[in-house]
């Protein structure tokens, strides 16, 4: 695995370790006039260092695969615990990544400018959704660990 697995490790590090800081964030920032001095200048900074952290994770995530010659085997019948451990950490990270996708394009559509109930509820539901996902796909990252 050589760099690759610390390379991951670092971006998975600053992708949780994010996730935790915004979400510890926003359950202690309950006053509506410092959400928004807080928010327009620390999402977007938070936002595009996430962005990054992401692609480093799924660009390692799929060079390690393939060196650890595990590619193949996700798109056969195999149905090794190591592989089907992959194939559930891997799904979990698709829908990470859409719920990701949904909570960028609402916080950069409506910076600076108040937000409708719905993209609220969508926003807010999106990320504590990447929140508990990030538990479990670190499970997975673990448990894949120490199956190598």
């Amino acid at each position: 695995m050589g760099i690759f697995i610390h390379i991951h490790l670092i971006a998975a590090i600053a992708w949780i370790g994010g996730s935790i800081f915004m979400f510890v964030l926003g359950i202690t920032l309950t006053d509506k006039e410092k959400q928004k001095q807080v928010y327009p200048h620390i999402g977007p900074i938070f936002g595009y260092f996430e962005l990054v952290s992401l692609v480093i994770l799924v660009i390692t995530g799929i060079v390690m695969i393939s060196n650890n010659g595990l590619l193949g085997q996700l798109f056969s019948s195999d149905d090794t615990l190591i592989v089907e451990t992959l194939r559930k950490k891997l799904w979990l990270v698709l829908i990470m990544i859409i719920a990701t996708i949904v909570h960028f394009i609402i916080a950069f559509k409506t910076n600076n400018t108040e937000r409708t109930k719905l993209q609220n509820i969508i926003s807010r539901g999106s990320s504590l959704l990447i929140f508990f996902l990030n538990l479990f796909v670190l499970h997975y990252a673990i448990m894949i660990r120490s199956m190598l």
